[in-house]
């Protein structure tokens, strides 16, 4: 299957799932570009910016992964190259 360029968005709302959260992204550092986490100190929630290129079965099946995760929201965009 061809590789996809994406960008995921991720936000977290419980701390708790920091750590199940980072053991994902290691698992696909070899698909992950680039990764920008700002915490969001005043509304107690991190932002997390991840630039991917890999086939989009696999990109679906992380940020499925990542989306069952207790108090974490991702969204995810798709280059149409």
């Amino acid at each position: 299957m061809e590789n996809r360029v994406a960008v995921a968005a991720i936000i977290v709302e419980n701390t708790d799932s920091v750590t199940p959260l980072n053991e994902l992204l290691h698992e696909y550092r070899q698909y992950i570009i680039g990764r920008m986490g700002i915490p969001y100190r005043e509304r107690g929630i991190s932002i997390i910016s991840l630039a991917m290129d890999a086939p989009q079965d696999l990109i679906n099946a992380m940020t499925g992964k990542i989306g069952r995760l207790k108090g974490v929201t991702v969204k995810t965009a798709y280059s149409s190259l």
